[in-house]
């Protein structure tokens, strides 16, 4: 089985390129983040006739996630439960589901702004609560991976220039110290081979060639239970995703399964 972790930054503006991606890896999953559509929006039909199946939570706002599977969406779960609301609100940033056996989240971790800035305090709420949501299955018999963009490096080795960022959300010790917290319920983060690349970045701003540069950090994660872990065979970040006109600043990461 072949899952992957793709923010797109705007279905819309990524579509032609996401279902030629589709078409030519084989993906069987795909968790979805910064959709920027509402669920009517969401491009179905189009996956639907490349044999794909989709769950969407969306608002139309610059949030959004999706799962699309060709091996069944099972036991769909909107929103994170027990999630912090933010402008009287809960955003769209969670949505789970069951794909032939394998338990899947797709998350877009609030990004947390300023660490003065109250959006930062909501993201730490925000991972707390994801660790309490996905304690269950993490501890549990069958697969299962939370996937997505975390906007958090969780070390030093994962941001081009961590001087840079001193000060600034991403690194911050507390941050990191939840996705720690994650890992201690049972998950653990499934780090992509590169096939070029010592430092396997997923994302890099448009700005100032930062791609060309490899200026970049690596934010989106996969983090998996024992049984998930145990089964991998392969990943690494798709970097070619990453370049040409029309791309996402983000590029997809992809795991392989022994399933």
């Amino acid at each position: 089985m072949r899952i992957a972790t793709w923010n797109v930054n705007s279905i819309t503006a990524r579509l032609p390129r996401l279902l030629a991606w589709l078409e030519s890896t084989g993906t069987d999953v795909l968790c979805i983040q910064e959709t920027k559509c509402t669920e009517e929006q969401f491009p179905a039909d189009e996956l639907r006739e490349l044999g794909y199946d989709s769950a969407v939570n969306a608002n139309g706002r610059w949030n959004g996630v999706a799962l699309v599977s060709r091996v069944g969406l099972d036991e769909v779960v909107k929103g994170l439960p027990g999630g912090p609301d933010y402008g009287g609100a809960q955003e769209p940033r969670a949505i789970s589901a069951t794909c032939d056996g394998v338990r899947v989240w797709s998350v877009y971790v609030p990004n947390g702004r300023e660490i003065a800035h109250d959006h930062y305090a909501y993201k730490l709420r925000w991972l707390e609560a994801l660790k309490a949501s996905v304690a269950e299955d993490a501890a549990g018999g069958r697969p299962f991976a939370v996937l997505g963009d975390f906007n958090v490096a969780p070390t030093d080795e994962d941001v081009w220039d961590p001087a840079l960022f001193e000060g600034a959300t991403h690194v911050t010790p507390a941050e990191r110290a939840a996705l720690a917290a994650l890992r201690e319920a049972g998950l653990s983060d499934v780090m992509p081979r590169p096939l070029k690349y010592d430092r396997p970045y997923t994302y890099w701003d448009y700005r100032e060639l930062r791609f060309p540069k490899n200026k970049g950090m690596r934010i989106d994660l996969v983090y998996g239970n024992e049984p998930f872990t145990k089964a991998v065979k392969d990943s690494y970040v798709d970097r070619e995703q990453r370049k040409g006109k029309g791309a996402s600043d983000h590029a997809p990461v992809v795991v392989d399964l022994d399933i």
